[in-house]
């Protein structure tokens, strides 16, 4: 039986293969996945024996792990429960509403929400990934700059603007055909069900990794960072949102619009359609009132 270790890491490994659309039959290893889990390969081999057994991926004799359903429902799927994801959800509520200070301890935190070493190691773990928590030097950790209000959630959305259809019509930008078959196996796995069974968390990254592919193709690392970084910013605010999969719909339609305008070279057109793409989620999330309590 796997423990709670295991099926924390098997869960973020299946976020991992369908946000970056890692396609059916695709190889994944453990060296790979040490450096994306930050954690040693014992707990991985758990992790990956456990997603063999629930179906999404399949061992192969002296090969190693496969994709075998990389759009397995949350009923076949491993889910991320308990201790661990409690504490992660109340640390980032706690944060996003000024509860948190910027700077804090480990030991301040384990009494704040009478969590075990252990599991408020493995949030931090994650949150650092998520990139909006570092490790200080010395003790401690610090958190980063958040979008904590209705004007910082829309002067975001209107700098995207800005940058994000610029990158498109660049001097500079180069369409890559391997990048946009990776985006676009994202979206359609999206459009083929994920915007009924994927989590808020798995959107919100395959969201993410479809602008982020755009800017990456501008070819300008300024560019790229900037829409990195508003990702991450934005990413506590986006938790904090009921979820509607109806408008997750109308946004993967788009992005697969413009994808295809992408494939027949009409730059012109992609960065218009993201233009307005941009617009309406900008004048949408304003409008959502997150930031009332």
């Amino acid at each position: 039986m796997p423990n709670e270790l295991h099926r924390q890491l098997a869960a973020r490994i299946l976020l991992h293969i369908r946000s970056n659309g890692i396609a059916e039959g695709e190889h994944i290893t453990e060296s790979a996945l040490q450096d994306f889990l930050g954690t040693s390969r014992a707990p991985i081999r758990g992790a990956l024996t456990h997603l063999a057994d629930t179906g999404v991926l399949r061992s192969e004799r002296n090969r190693g792990y496969f994709v075998n359903d990389p759009t397995a429902t949350e009923h076949s799927a491993p889910e991320e429960t308990g201790d661990d994801r409690a504490l992660y959800f109340r640390i980032a509520d706690d944060r996003l509403t000024g509860v948190l200070t910027q700077t804090v301890s480990e030991n301040d935190l384990m009494r704040r929400y009478g969590a075990t070493r252990s599991v408020l190691k493995r949030a931090l773990v994650r949150i650092a990934h998520e990139g909006w928590i570092e490790r200080r030097e010395g003790r401690g950790w610090s958190f980063t700059s958040l979008i904590d209000s209705v004007e910082a959630y829309r002067e975001s959305y209107e700098l995207r603007r800005m940058i994000e259809p610029a990158g498109l019509v660049s001097a500079t930008f180069k369409s890559n055909s391997d990048l946009l078959g990776r985006l676009r196996r994202q979206q359609e796995m999206v459009r083929d069900g994920g915007w009924q069974s994927l989590s808020q968390l798995e959107l919100f990254d395959t969201n993410s990794a479809f602008h982020e592919g755009l800017a990456q193709m501008s070819n300008n690392r300024f560019l790229f960072g900037v829409v990195a970084q508003q990702n991450q910013l934005r990413r506590l605010v986006e938790y904090r949102q009921i979820l509607n999969r109806e408008q997750v719909q109308g946004q993967n339609r788009e992005h697969i619009e413009i994808l295809d305008l992408l494939d027949q070279h009409d730059v012109d057109a992609a960065s218009a359609l993201l233009s307005k793409h941009l617009d309406t989620a900008k004048n949408r999330k304003a409008r959502a009132g997150i930031f009332d309590d």
